[in-house]
């Protein structure tokens, strides 16, 4: 099925992917304001690990403010000197930010298409720019075909992605951002099980 200028229909599994990725990626690239919160609150969940998560998430959402998001994003991602988490892939698959991962990925958004915005400071393998990639390529907003996000997936967040997640779960100064963690660990697992499936 076909949208009306030719593109490929997402499916309601596929859109529901899209949006719970940039989801992600908005809550890690920054705190959560006063509509966004409102938002979570209300979020539908169901049965399963996925609507435990999003009912966790819609908790947290009751429980926090603003003001309280904002400083336990800086103590988790921001920090004076350093935040508790460094959410880069180089990091956690070197030990140091700006290596191979960070040039390899690089490479791979040259190869589809996709550039980072003007003004963001942030390298290419934050977290919350690959969540973000990887809801553009399952929505098909880089004209890339759908296979192309499984190995997106595969490369550049398959191997340290569902690390973080635990860690943020665990992180000392993680309140809200706790939730998150469980939200984006049980996306990671559905995703990588989705992933080991035979073709």
């Amino acid at each position: 099925m076909t949208d009306g200028e030719g593109h490929k229909a997402l499916d309601a599994v596929d859109a529901e992917r899209a949006r719970l990725f940039a989801l992600l990626g908005r809550l890690l690239s920054h705190a959560p304001d006063a509509a966004l919160l409102a938002r979570l609150k209300l979020l539908p969940h169901g049965p399963g690990e996925l609507g435990e998560a999003y009912a966790a998430i819609s908790a947290a959402a009751a429980a926090t403010t603003p003001e309280a998001a904002e400083r336990e994003f800086f103590d988790l991602f921001i920090g004076v000197g350093r935040g508790e988490l460094l959410p880069y892939a180089s990091y956690y698959l070197t030990g140091f930010l700006h290596e191979r991962p960070l040039a390899d990925l690089r490479g791979d958004l040259a190869r589809i298409g996709v550039e980072k915005a003007e003004g963001i400071a942030e390298p290419e393998d934050h977290v919350a720019f690959v969540c973000e990639v990887m809801a553009g390529l399952i929505a098909g907003a880089f004209g890339a075909e759908p296979e192309q996000a499984n190995d997106f997936f595969t490369r550049h967040m398959r191997p340290w992605v569902g690390r973080l997640f635990a860690d943020l779960e665990r992180a000392e100064k993680a309140g809200f951002y706790r939730a998150v963690g469980r939200l984006g660990r049980t996306a990671f697992e559905i995703e990588a099980a989705a992933a080991d499936l035979p073709a």
